[in-house]
């Protein structure tokens, strides 16, 4: 391990501890004096957000919108770190008062707990999915399988992953290959829960999506699970409706198709997963944390938008 890789290593496990002990007003006003910094700061992860945002807000967005949406949106993005840091300190009746979902939504969830066919929850990089995971285990005292994307260095991943295992969570590498696919496979087969973030591909296998009239690729693996076990699809979306709270929104089955080729029905149902994912988005912009390139025209510049890369370089 490099230099460099221990330091920051050492960095977080000095904030999982030095954040922790502040008050937890304290501890969000932080995260926000340093989300601001950062957007005020115009870097590459600021104007790729706005950038993303402009898809969802319209090209006719206004710049003080846009600017008022990408600082939403950072402070947004840093407080999952602000409750990450913190999280495994919280109590059972802490997790069970902070999450707002409706009665509808919350029998969905119970009824996915209850089925033997096994469910995934398909999430979007929206909200905080582990407060949402810490919500399910607290409420149905289950154990869920999900599968971590590999952070650098190391040491980095490793804490993250065991925070989530303390929360309750079996945790798998996404780099874990073809017996990551077999392992969720069983867990369904099981009757077992299962939660991914799904909505961007972060492999080779992503399904073309349209996405906000534009394309970009999806992960394939939940509708390619849905289809082979015959488990349950439901998408999940997630917003921060205030301070220390998280909102939960669980979608109807989406039912694998009648007909058609297994790839067939793997992609319809990955755009159906889109679709639900882009609700979510357009209702709680602020609060989608993409920070990268995400659509396939700024993947390919040469596809991009001019006009759409003008835009996002206004200064404010």
């Amino acid at each position: 391990m490099s230099v460099k890789d221990r330091v920051i290593g050492y960095g977080y496990g000095a904030a999982w501890s030095l954040i922790r002990a502040l008050p937890e007003r304290t501890a969000y006003r932080l995260f926000d004096r340093i989300a601001d910094r950062l957007w005020e700061r115009r870097g590459a992860q600021v104007l790729q957000l706005e950038t993303n945002l402009l898809r969802v807000l319209g090209k006719d967005t206004t710049p003080e919108l846009l600017a008022e949406t990408s600082r939403k949106g950072m402070r947004s993005a840093l407080r999952y770190y602000s409750e990450a840091f913190r999280m495994n300190g919280w109590d059972r009746s802490r997790i069970l008062d902070s999450v707002d979902i409706a009665d509808e939504d919350r029998a969905r969830v119970a009824e996915a707990v209850r089925s033997d066919r096994g469910v995934v929850l398909a999430l979007g990089h929206t909200g905080n999915y582990d407060h949402a995971g810490a919500w399910l285990i607290a409420t149905h005292s289950i154990e869920f399988t999900t599968v971590a994307e590999n952070l650098e260095p190391e040491a980095v991943a490793e804490r993250f992953w065991d925070y989530r295992r303390k929360l309750g969570m079996e945790v798998l590498p996404h780099d874990g290959g073809p017996s990551v696919f077999g392992t969720l496979a069983r867990r369904l087969r099981e009757g077992r829960i299962v939660c991914l973030v799904a909505d961007r591909d972060l492999g080779a296998s992503g399904i073309p999506v349209e996405f906000f009239g534009e394309t970009t690729r999806i992960a394939a693996g939940p509708a390619a699970l849905a289809v082979q076990t015959g488990c349950g699809l439901h998408p999940v979306n997630l917003w921060y409706p205030g301070p220390g709270r998280m909102g939960i929104r669980v979608h109807p089955e989406i039912p694998v198709p009648s007909e058609g080729t297994q790839q067939e029905k793997i992609a319809r149902m990955t755009q159906a997963l889109a679709d639900a994912y882009a609700e979510g988005i357009a209702a709680h912009p602020e609060d989608w944390h993409m920070l990268q390139k995400y659509f396939l025209a700024d993947l390919n510049p040469a596809h991009s938008d001019s006009r759409l890369a003008n835009r996002t370089g206004t200064s404010h």
